[in-house]
């Protein structure tokens, strides 16, 4: 089998990155694997062979806007020149611009296409011009795919429910988010956010800092928890458009001194290792991959009922509070800074229940193959 995949995570060109090792271990599956990146020629990114049988063709596109048309052009070269045949190949898409360009794949050669959802697209709060675009396309390009995989139940019935495609021959498959329990486990800790940082409690963000993520709920929510216990301090890690409104706010909260904005990180292992909890205040996510390293680092959880959180047991894996309830984050944290017992069996629970529920990797590996397969046979659908 042979597999076009439309991507648009650029650290797939980045050696020795975790997404480039996962490249190649998604092309030991299958016969060929090539991956067309959405980029802009600023990026400065060159087609190249990163394993023996998988290949990367950046777009290298004028603007932004152009780099799905672009992909569409570049996979129709591909599916032609590499000998693509229908029932044994298939195209997979990472996201709706990339979803985009593999429909315009499939209307070319009649190549069935895998379209792969990491979060929910039809949330109030999935919101600004771009995702504004994306859901103006996204029930056309969802009609068009042969196959939708997403990473949780919970997306799965809000896709059905929303778009009522039950008796639809479209079949979507539920595969969860591949974790590296060992490696989160093992990761060093190279540093302590108490020494690095001064304060006595420590919270945790890690997210894009960009609006469904919300988190000037955790700044809110920080003030509030001062006004009891005025050591506790807040470290946010990730990168976004939002950054410049969060510091203002910062500032308008007055918690200068008391907020660290850490930017991206690779390592993360210190932070979740050495904070005493994590927050996670997101409006929606499709699983919630930052909540599962903090869960099996070791950390109490404070979330949203979003994502995976909403397959936890609110007191028992986490505290789950309302979305956007700062007086109900700030008490379930007051809770957990005054009773150290409830911090422990948060997290004894929480580790707990997230190993029930993560799969080994050769399990994910099978059923990523095997949806393959399934998607390819769909040819004609």
């Amino acid at each position: 089998m042979k597999v076009l995949m439309i991507s648009s995570d650029r650290n797939i060109l980045t050696p020795n990155s975790a997404v480039s090792a996962r490249m190649k271990e998604y092309a030991g599956l299958v016969e060929e694997l090539h991956i067309v990146l959405l980029s802009d020629s600023s990026h400065g990114l060159k087609e190249a062979q990163i394993g023996k049988s998988v290949w990367v063709y950046p777009t290298n596109s004028s603007i932004k806007f152009l780099r799905p048309m672009d992909a569409a052009r570049i996979g129709k070269r591909i599916v032609f020149e590499k000998n693509f045949v229908r029932g044994r190949s298939v195209i997979t898409a990472d996201s709706f611009e990339c979803g985009w360009a593999a429909m315009k794949v499939k209307a070319k050669w009649r190549i069935p296409f895998e379209l792969q959802i990491h979060t929910d697209p039809f949330s109030p709060y999935f919101s600004g011009f771009q995702n504004s675009v994306r859901k103006f396309f996204a029930r056309n390009i969802l009609a068009k795919a042969d196959s939708i995989r997403v990473v949780s139940e919970n997306l799965k019935r809000s896709i059905e429910n929303l778009l009522e495609i039950e008796n639809w021959k479209l079949k979507i498959n539920v595969l969860p988010i591949y974790v590296d329990r060992q490696n989160i486990e093992s990761a060093p800790i190279t540093f302590d956010a108490h020494a690095r940082y001064g304060w006595s409690f420590v919270l945790l963000s890690v997210a894009r800092l960009e609006p469904e993520k919300n988190l000037s709920l955790a700044l809110e929510t920080l003030a509030l928890v001062r006004k009891q216990f005025p050591d506790t301090g807040l470290v946010i890690v990730g990168s976004g458009s939002e950054e410049g409104r969060l510091r203002g706010l910062v500032g308008e909260l007055n918690l200068e001194g008391f907020v660290e904005f850490a930017g991206w990180q690779e390592a993360l292992g210190s932070y979740y290792k050495t904070a005493n909890i994590f927050l996670q205040t997101s409006h929606f996510e499709g699983y919630g991959l930052a909540l599962v390293e903090a869960g099996l680092s070791g950390l109490p959880v404070v979330t949203t009922p979003v994502g995976l959180a909403l397959e936890l047991e609110n007191g028992k894996d986490a505290y789950i509070c309302a979305d956007g309830d700062a007086g109900a984050f700030a008490g379930a944290i007051v809770d957990l800074i005054e009773h150290n017992l409830k911090r422990e069996n948060l997290k004894l629970n929480l580790k707990q229940t997230l190993e029930g529920k993560l799969i080994a990797k050769d399990e994910y590996l099978e059923r990523m193959k095997k949806g393959w397969e399934e998607c390819a046979s769909r040819v004609g659908q």
